[in-house]
């Protein structure tokens, strides 16, 4: 049994620093810019987890404008770091940023922490410009409308390096969303609203691939499957997690177990053959599947790959997106759903858990892998990992189509040490919502957010702020400081002003 790994990492990205100058100065003052910018990205690239190319100093309206479609023709080129360390007439950026489709962060930055008070004389003052340099670049970026993250200080600063960092992994989550192509093994839930959406918006906003293809041919797929590869797979089942007595050799539920692993099998081949890096299932349309797909779906969410239920694929595009921007981190990222309230005054609590759909990469501990009664899907009991996903920071992220736009709704919440839920045979997250669950609520319910989330324990609302900028695309958040009141404005606001953006 082989696999190829999809990739959730950053081992192909780079991005590339872009030193702004001009030939007013001379040789000597460009050798000294050369030589300092090459210093800058050297620092940052080695605190970041993407790897930093300096390009030469560039000097002319052609040399920008020819880099910068260079940079959109490589693959690997996720953005550029664009800095002005002497003063670059912005007038010779317009084609180059005209030009430029990659993500761009303006860093405005000088090579010393330290002003050299008593040794500065004029040659100091024409070489450490980037005061008033990087003022004049950004104007022409206002000016033209660049959506860009602007990061101010020292890279010696590891806020600095922070925020360079957080901007690399939503430049990453973008790369991967506008190579990726999502598989709908059938239709979304039959009369469901908020998991309906436009595929060819997504496609042109995001760049993402979204098709259907019908569930028995992911059914062919699960049959051909081989014995001796379930039996590698099961074994590695029995090897990693905490499997019930009845589901193991010898168990009079092995042969769902087996099942199980076939299903698993025959996705992962069916995605990996068609270079499919997220999918969407549905418990209306199974085939001649024997059981819903919950462990394989498990499984793969927790190896990269995105998932919605139901046939939601907005939601399988964030789980994927999240997965990319967190990679090389702890915690991880799943298909999530608010189920249902504690309404405890003054200690309410949120239970959110799925069918059988979440990834056990929000937890710390050994999942139990157990089989159960499923209601809904007329078919055999499913096999499904079944933990409590870690305390600690997370995020809940949703993705609405409300008409004219995509709007993604962030919550910043806080997973919690769950109470003993011996009846509940799923995988589940107990969470605080920020600022409160009341305030919570009621922003998430104005905003029109979906009831499917991904939840990442991985990154937070600041790469996903990024995301959405460098996507133009709306993003509103729930977070501490949130008010109802403010919320709506903002809502109202964003109304207009997205439609207007749009031109006529």
């Amino acid at each position: 049994m082989t696999r190829t790994a999809l990739a959730t990492s950053f081992e192909s990205y780079e991005v590339w620093f872009l030193t702004g100058s001009q030939d007013l100065y001379g040789e000597e003052t460009l050798r000294q810019v050369a030589e300092q910018s090459r210093v800058i990205a050297d620092e940052l690239g080695a605190g970041v987890p993407v790897r930093v190319v300096w390009k030469p100093v560039l000097t002319s309206s052609d040399a920008i404008r020819r880099l910068a479609l260079e940079a959109n023709a490589a693959d690997g080129v996720i953005g550029v770091v664009v800095w002005m360390h002497t003063f670059s007439p912005a007038k010779m950026w317009i084609a180059g940023l005209d030009a430029l489709q990659k993500p761009i962060l303006h860093m405005h930055t000088q090579a010393n922490v330290e002003l050299p008070w008593s040794d500065i004389d004029f040659d100091f003052m024409n070489l450490n410009q980037a005061a008033h340099g990087d003022r004049e670049f950004g104007y022409i970026q206002t000016r033209l409308g660049v959506a860009r993250k602007t990061v101010v200080g020292h890279v010696s600063n590891p806020q600095v390096v922070r925020q360079v960092e957080d901007w690399q992994r939503a430049a990453a989550g973008w790369a991967a969303v506008h190579s990726l192509k999502l598989a709908r093994f059938g239709d979304n839930m039959r009369y469901v609203a908020v998991t309906e959406g436009d595929k060819v918006e997504a496609e042109l906003r995001f760049g993402v691939q979204v098709n259907t293809w019908g569930v028995n041919e992911l059914a062919d797929a699960v049959d051909a499957a081989a014995d001796a590869d379930i039996d590698a797979l099961v074994a590695e089942y029995e090897q990693t997690y905490d499997v019930v007595p009845e589901l193991r050799a010898g168990g009079e539920r092995h042969a769902s177990l087996r099942n199980g692993a076939a299903i698993e099998l025959g996705l992962r081949s069916f995605l990996e053959e068609g270079g499919f890096g997220a999918f969407t299932t549905s418990f209306e349309d199974l085939g001649t599947l024997k059981q819903l797909p919950g462990l394989a779906v498990q499984r793969l969410m927790a190896e990269g790959y995105g998932f919605g239920a139901e046939g939601d694929w907005k939601t399988a595009i964030l789980v994927r997106v999240a997965n990319v921007m967190g990679a090389g981190l702890p915690g991880g990222a799943s298909l999530m759903e608010d189920y249902t309230y504690d309404l405890v005054p003054g200690s309410e609590r949120i239970l959110g858990a799925h069918m059988l759909e979440v990834s056990p990469s929000l937890a710390t501990t050994k999942p139990r892998l157990e089989i159960h009664p499923l209601g809904i899907g007329g078919k055999e009991d499913p096999v499904r990992l079944v933990f409590t996903a870690a305390p600690g920071p997370a995020l809940v992220v949703a993705m609405s189509d409300v008409r004219d736009r995509f709007r993604l709704v962030a919550n910043v919440v806080e997973n919690v040490q769950a109470p003993d839920l011996p009846k509940l045979p799923v995988g589940r997250a107990v969470w605080r919502p920020q600022p409160d669950f009341a305030t919570s609520a009621a922003c998430w319910l104005a905003a029109g957010a979906a009831h499917h989330t991904v939840m990442t324990t991985a990154v937070g609302i600041d790469v996903f702020r990024d995301f959405a900028e460098i996507a133009k695309t709306e993003l509103v958040v729930i977070d501490e400081k949130t008010t109802v009141r403010d919320f709506q404005r903002e809502l109202r606001w964003n109304q207009a002003y997205y439609r207007l953006s749009q031109g006529l």
